[in-house]
């Protein structure tokens, strides 16, 4: 699994706080720590996609 965080991320912390070992909040957006997801963590990634309330997470 890959994961990318778009530009409509608005910051909030939401995919942090669910994964905090794939996710990481940069200067302006998160950011992704660690490309591809290991597999240990892509059942977070995507509770992490769900509940984005700017649905900037990209999964594939």
């Amino acid at each position: 699994m890959e994961v990318k965080v778009n530009n409509d991320c608005s910051a909030c912390g939401i995919c942090e706080d669910i994964c905090p070992d794939v996710f990481e909040l940069g200067d302006e957006i998160a950011e992704v720590k660690v490309n591809p997801v290991p597999a240990e963590h892509e059942e977070s990634v995507r509770e992490a996609a769900e509940e984005c309330p700017t649905e900037s997470i990209e999964i594939s």
